[in-house]
């Protein structure tokens, strides 16, 4: 994934802040070699303080052999996207059909080694773990092994734990645009509402007050614009 500068996050907290609301992925796991890569969608919980993610998969899953001769993988996130027009982009001095369209997104991709669990009692902890991720009202009987109403269904499932080693972040929000564009690119999105707009905004106009908030300080006139 091609990160520009000023597609970057600011620090670490936005991308961590971003990523503890988002728990659905596709996990990339290399294939055999001239075999496409196997890309499985999946929910995960990710546990920033002990840098991994964890998941399940149905056991008859055809991504476990790849899993197991290439562990190194790539859990994938991307969200908050939505389709910016050509004309919306155009610079100041340009007529509006000379603007280039273009995409805006948040993104994570965490990088990680796949270690597989096939141990019931430890099986059980990793479901309980991600219920608590996704059910913290509770609702749902505990997993245990051996008990029911899940210990007769643990084998038929492989858990996993994505041992994380790199994340790279990019939030695509027109952050090379001038002030002005952006902020037509802004009046345009609340305009629009579409579907992805909503949260685009919100990330654009934060990383805009952003980068106005770390520009250096200046005795003269602002010529940003």
């Amino acid at each position: 994934m091609l990160i520009h500068p000023w597609d970057a996050p600011t620090d670490d907290a936005e991308w961590q802040e971003w990523l503890a609301g988002h728990d659905f992925g596709q996990l990339a796991v290399n294939g055999a070699p001239g075999e496409p890569p196997w890309v499985q969608p999946l929910h995960f919980a990710y546990d920033p303080a002990h840098r991994e993610a964890v998941t399940h998969l149905a056991r008859p899953n055809p991504i476990w052999s790849a899993l197991q001769d290439r562990p190194t993988v790539l859990l994938s996130v991307v969200d908050d996207y939505t389709f910016i027009p050509g004309p919306w982009q155009a610079n100041e001095d340009q007529p509006p059909e000379h603007g280039v369209p273009t995409s805006f997104y948040a993104a994570a991709q965490l990088i990680c080694t796949a270690h597989v669990v096939d141990d019931l009692e430890t099986k059980a902890t990793l479901l309980q773990r991600q219920m608590a991720h996704f059910q913290p009202d509770g609702g749902s009987a505990q997993v245990v092994a051996g008990e029911a109403p899940y210990g007769r269904q643990l084998p038929g499932i492989r858990g996993l734990r994505l041992e994380v080693h790199d994340i790279r972040a990019k939030f695509k929000y027109g952050g090379k645009r001038s002030e002005t564009v952006q902020h037509r690119i802004s009046e345009r999105l609340a305009d629009r509402n579409g579907p992805g707009d909503v949260a685009a905004r919100r990330h654009q106009l934060r990383r805009l007050a952003a980068a106005r908030n770390a520009a250096p300080a200046t005795d003269g006139p602002d010529t940003r614009h």
